[in-house]
């Protein structure tokens, strides 16, 4: 595909890697707000790649609210006063923790190949001492101090169903940080309908507050497949008063 470099990785799937380009045409206003797209054959041509690519490439955008597609065509969205709807990437719909952005100073993100906590196996269908997919994702204070501290381990029907998240066993460059922000959009391009099931609670005793006296909350999310299988469990930890935790899904 004949395109400047964008933010989609050059081994990422077709589909995200022309929708990178076209979200960099709207950002840059290359595509007005309000303009129409070129149709589905000229980005085919553009892209070098099939009609079906293009689809889901516009998909993902709409889902992102970057364009609106009505009988006429697809055209770029625009917000108050005609400006493009370009989001923040870490505010887009719906992410994973650790995209593009986990490049800031104060965002780390990491990926490991370890066996989860020995109560967790079964629920994510290992056996005992099985290494799985590990997340680990922290967002650091001005002084280092970690504010807030995620961590998220992957199942068996996980790795085998989603292409996007297998590719990762192979993931070795400690330089770079990983891009899952799109997880939830790889579950479901591979037909998975999933759930979310969340937990919020306050730790016992002195535990319940932070090293500054801010209190402390802990997330247990559980994603499931239709079948009830987990496909993801992450736990989180943050202090209330320093960092804030926003989460949007749709299904």
């Amino acid at each position: 595909m004949a395109e400047p470099e964008s933010e989609a990785p050059a081994d990422a799937p077709l589909y995200l890697r022309v929708a990178a380009a076209l979200r960099e045409d709207l950002a840059h206003r290359r595509i007005s707000p309000g303009s129409r797209l070129p149709s589905e054959r000229s980005l085919s041509q553009r892209f070098h790649v099939n009609r079906q690519t293009v689809r889901s490439a516009l998909q993902l955008l709409r889902d992102e609210r970057l364009v609106v597609t009505d009988r006429r065509g697809t055209f770029a969205a625009a917000g108050a006063g005609g400006e493009p709807v370009v989001p923040a990437l870490a505010a887009r719909r719906p992410t994973f923790p650790g995209g593009p952005r986990a490049t800031e100073a104060l965002v780390r993100a990491s990926l490991t190949w370890e066996p989860p906590p020995t109560p967790l196996a079964s629920r994510l269908l290992l056996a005992p001492g099985e290494p799985t997919l590990v997340h680990r994702h922290v967002v650091l204070g001005p002084q280092g101090t970690a504010l807030q501290r995620a961590v998220s381990w992957f199942s068996r029907p996980a790795l085998t169903e989603i292409p996007e998240l297998s590719r990762y066993r192979r993931y070795r460059d400690s330089r770079q940080q990983p891009d899952l922000r799109l997880l939830y959009h790889w579950m479901h391009q591979a037909g998975l309908r999933i759930t979310h099931r969340e937990s919020v609670g306050v730790p016992p005793g002195p535990a319940a507050t932070s090293a500054g006296g801010a209190a402390r909350l802990f997330v247990h999310r559980v994603v499931s497949d239709q079948h009830g299988h987990a496909l993801e469990i992450t736990d989180i930890d943050f202090s209330a008063q320093s960092a804030s935790w926003t989460y949007e899904f749709s299904a």
